[in-house]
């Protein structure tokens, strides 16, 4: 069965647009609790409750706001958090190209695989196989579902994988950790410790296997429901499908690209006079409106839907952290 792609859009860099499609790369194995009525077996639902009076309230009374200050709030109403989406571009946009191991794992939050389409193959070997050799990845910002983000490109055996970043004022620092320094005299271990810790090492070293690890957890509270479920009812419960957004081929002499975009100087922007020849091309105007009404209209459904299950999702946590 073929992978669902979840957005269609394009690589860019320089002048160079390589129409790619995401795949989610990975999936969630925890074990989903939901709350029920222990008398009826009925699903607890979610009530928005008013944390003063503690009565229910109509979703129709109920306003977004920022505290910007302790108890001060500056109240942002539906139109305001729309003007304020980045524009949908369906566009992975590389700002920089760095050395792949400049980038602290710690800033790597979720990997997709970015695999291509529209014929865009050859383009798409070309740029993985030179980020391998070169041992470098692309910092890019990318829009997803009305939500900007900085991400990495990165190249990994036959597939590039778009890993959404952390940005950096979310990464804290490691001020006020008490930490051994490197290097520090008082620190350095004996000839014979650093003997032995490596030999450890060597003997628990091997491949790396990730079927290997299994969540016990998750493993022992399905043998669990197994085993009642022989004697119970179960349900099934089936999650909508999001509607991706089209995307226009528009792959053309890469040669010629890569020429103009190095004429353009470092940064790869092309000049004026190039940018013009290339905005006259073919059909392109008719086809970006296109994709851009398409991609606007699905970003907003999207928008729509994601919301929904996020606070779906962040309901359903509160209820059980209490």
């Amino acid at each position: 069965m073929a992978a669902r792609t979840i957005w269609k859009g394009a690589i860019s860099f320089g002048l160079v647009h390589i129409p790619v499609g995401l795949h989610t790369a990975t999936t969630e194995s925890g074990v989903d609790f939901d709350w029920l009525d222990k008398r009826s077996m009925d699903p607890v639902g979610y009530k928005r409750i008013n944390k003063r009076t503690g009565k229910e309230i109509d979703k129709d009374n109920i306003v977004k706001g920022v505290e910007y200050e302790d108890g001060q709030y500056v109240i942002v109403s539906p139109d305001e958090i729309a003007d304020a989406y980045p524009r949908t571009t369906q566009t992975i946009e590389i700002q920089q190209f760095v050395d792949a191991q400049g980038v602290p794992f710690v800033y790597l939050e979720r990997p997709y695989y970015v695999a291509p389409i529209n014929k865009g193959h050859k383009v798409y070997a070309l740029l993985r196989d030179t980020l391998a050799k070169t041992g470098k990845i692309g910092i890019a910002k990318v829009v997803i579902q009305t939500k900007q983000h900085l991400a990495a490109l990165i190249p990994s055996g036959d597939a590039l994988v778009l890993n959404l970043m952390r940005w950096g004022d979310e990464v804290k620092s490691l001020d006020g950790l008490d930490l051994p320094k490197a290097g520090a005299r008082n620190m350095t271990p004996s000839a014979a410790e650093v003997k032995m810790a490596k030999m450890l090492v060597d003997d628990m070293s091997g491949e790396w296997d990730p079927s290997q690890y299994k969540d016990e957890f998750k493993a022992a509270v399905m043998d669990l429901v197994e085993k009642k479920a022989r004697a119970g009812k179960t349900e099934t419960v089936i999650e909508p499908q999001e509607e991706s957004p089209a995307y226009a081929d528009n792959v053309i002499d890469l040669t010629e690209l890569l020429q103009r975009s190095l004429k353009g100087g470092k940064g790869g922007k092309a000049p004026a006079s190039a940018a013009k020849k290339a905005a006259r091309a073919p059909a392109k105007k008719t086809t970006a409106r296109a994709a851009g009404k398409t991609a606007s209209k699905s970003a907003s459904k999207t928008a729509g839907k994601t919301a929904g299950k996020t606070a779906g999702k962040a309901a359903s946590k509160t209820r059980k952290a209490a």
